[in-house]
């Protein structure tokens, strides 16, 4: 049996992340990943080689915001690596069916400006808006880089800067008691406070929702930052797609000799007298691991599928199966091999347009409509909502010269109502649906660029039971638990798992199911990592976090 420190289940991006820290600290660490290639969802593959050879796609992952709220690029010197990142500018672009459009550069002036053209007063509110939502996000960002019930590492965190906002929007009984009825009421409450116009109010819901809730939905305004983050501190893409950055994680691992196997998917997590001791994989191998095993799948299937049920307290499993919430909300996936780029050409068209992220939101209702009825399992293809990007526009390298690509998020249910127990694993998904909802979502975008229909040179579709299938995630849930407010920070799964370690002593828990949640951040991988390390060395890792913290202080009095 071959032995290691830490055997990692999973070498998405989070578990690469942490074995980047684990091996810097001097500890041997084995991954293993289910799939032929390492990086879970944030991959970038030749996904139609026959049809469109040359042309990559990102089957999940596109735009990265929350990893530069972080420093794991920095700490893990990622550069070093081959990671080179191409900042979006413009951000978004949103056509609304009027004429009117909503375009945001990075520059939140810039922005204004474009919004002033169809409504003075709107721009004015938008610098209102953001100064707002840059003051919350810059407060509770020391929360995202460190275990959430750890207040130690949290208030070592803390900077002059974040401390300057944090008493901004908690600094006395009013204003504390505002923040909290604006965090507990809706994006499209909040949208609502500021706005009047349309075609202003329908991009910013869409982009809340990106959460995957509805706009209306209580205690999920904080899904305003995603847009705020588009401006500060930035939307942008590694060159060559999303997999660059994997690819960077896996030369910085392979460098410090960790050992990634793939086709190799974790069938049980062995477990001795109450210790995590090791993995085995399908077909028998066994793997030990002397000092943690750290999973990257969600808790439900980790506790419930891959732990005999006699290792798991009773009490645990249940709440696993029935407190953790999954709103039924997911992805159909559209890739699309293009002879030409995309023209917006009712709304006065203009190739910056193509730099960001292009939404498809006529209005709130449409919104509310695209995420409203997933949670009855119905699809909401009668008149498509969607999100799309032509990654090509800014990175020539993913398509043949003059070539481009387009993907397309196209939220929908997991489960179809009334089709129980059809299609693949019983979802009601089939080949034949999943092509008929893409060409109803394809000519909705033909609405706005008509070029569309002739373009497309190949196209690749990808149902949610497939999307679930391919990230081996629960009911399709690339987020693995929903990220409404009750399931976010120390609640990420649940309060008794939310600091990454678990009640089976050397067993953690690190990825998207776990603080501060999914997209493309590295934030579980390295706070699940320093837990690993306070536990095995408690007193060196205090003074070393402690001398980082006294000189990040220092460095923000110098900078102020």
């Amino acid at each position: 049996m071959e032995e290691y420190d830490v055997v990692i289940i999973g070498a998405g991006h989070n578990g690469l992340v942490c074995a980047g820290y684990l091996l810097k600290a001097g500890y041997s660490v084995l991954l293993l990943e289910g799939r032929s290639l390492p990086g879970g969802g944030c991959t970038t593959e030749e996904l139609m080689p026959n049809e469109a050879p040359g042309f990559k796609f990102n089957p999940c992952a596109m735009n990265h915001l929350f990893i530069f709220l972080g420093p794991v690029i920095q700490e893990l010197e990622l550069n070093k690596y081959g990671l080179e990142y191409l900042t979006c500018d413009p951000v978004a672009f949103c056509p609304h069916p009027d004429g009117k459009y909503f375009l945001a550069h990075k520059s939140v002036e810039a922005t204004c400006q474009e919004i002033a053209q169809f409504s003075q007063r709107d721009a004015q509110k938008y610098a209102e808006y953001i100064k707002f939502w840059q003051r919350f996000v810059t407060a509770i960002t020391p929360f995202f880089n460190a275990p959430p019930k750890s207040i130690v590492d949290i208030v070592g965190n803390y900077n002059l800067n974040n401390l300057h906002d944090l008493f901004s929007i908690v600094g006395g009984t009013n204003i504390t008691l505002d923040l909290l009825r604006t965090v507990l009421s809706s994006p499209i409450d909040n949208i609502n406070e500021y706005f009047d116009s349309e075609f202003v109010k329908a991009p910013l819901a869409r982009l809340a929702a990106e959460l995957s809730s509805p706009p209306s939905q209580k205690a999920m305004s904080f899904g305003a930052m995603m847009l705020l983050l588009r401006h500060n501190p930035g939307m942008a893409r590694p060159r060559g797609g999303s997999g660059a950055l994997v690819e960077a994680l896996v030369r910085l691992v392979t460098s410090k000799s960790g050992v990634i196997l793939t086709d190799k998917k974790v069938e049980k997590v062995l477990v001795d007298d109450g210790k995590a001791v090791g993995v085995r994989v399908a077909g028998g191998q066994e793997y030990r691991a002397n000092k943690g095993v750290i999973s990257s799948i969600d808790a439900k299937r980790l506790f419930l599928q891959l732990i005999d049920e006699g290792d798991v307290d009773t009490n645990l499993r249940e709440r696993l199966d029935r407190r953790i919430v999954n709103n039924n909300e997911t992805i159909l996936k559209i890739d699309c091999a293009l002879s030409e780029p995309l023209r917006f050409e009712h709304h006065n068209h203009r190739d910056e347009y193509l730099m960001g992220s292009v939404l498809i939101a006529d209005s709130v209702k449409h919104v509310e409509q695209a995420h409203s009825e997933i949670t009855l399992g119905k699809i909401p293809d009668d008149d498509p909502s969607m999100y799309l990007v032509m990654p090509t526009a800014l990175d020539p390298s993913m398509a043949p010269e003059d070539k481009h690509t387009l993907w397309i998020e196209f939220f929908a249910p997991y489960q179809i109502a009334g089709a129980e127990g059809t299609g693949l694993k019983g979802t009601g998904w089939t080949d034949e649906l999943k092509n008929q909802v893409a060409d109803k979502v394809i000519a909705k975008l033909a609405n706005y660029s008509p070029n569309l229909n002739y373009s497309i040179i190949a196209r690749h579709v990808e149902s949610p039971a497939e999307l679930g299938e391919r990230l081996g995630s629960y009911k399709g849930n690339y987020y693995h638990i929903d990220m409404t407010l009750e399931q976010m920070l120390c609640f990420r799964p649940l309060p008794e798992l939310a600091n990454y370690k678990t009640p089976i002593e050397n067993l953690y828990l690190t990825g998207a199911g776990t603080h501060p949640g999914g997209s493309i951040s590295g934030m579980p991988g390295r706070n699940c990592a320093r837990v690993f390390l306070h536990a095995e060395e408690p007193i060196s890792q205090t003074f070393k976090e402690a001398g980082n913290s006294l000189k990040s202080k220092i460095a923000s009095v110098f900078q102020g």
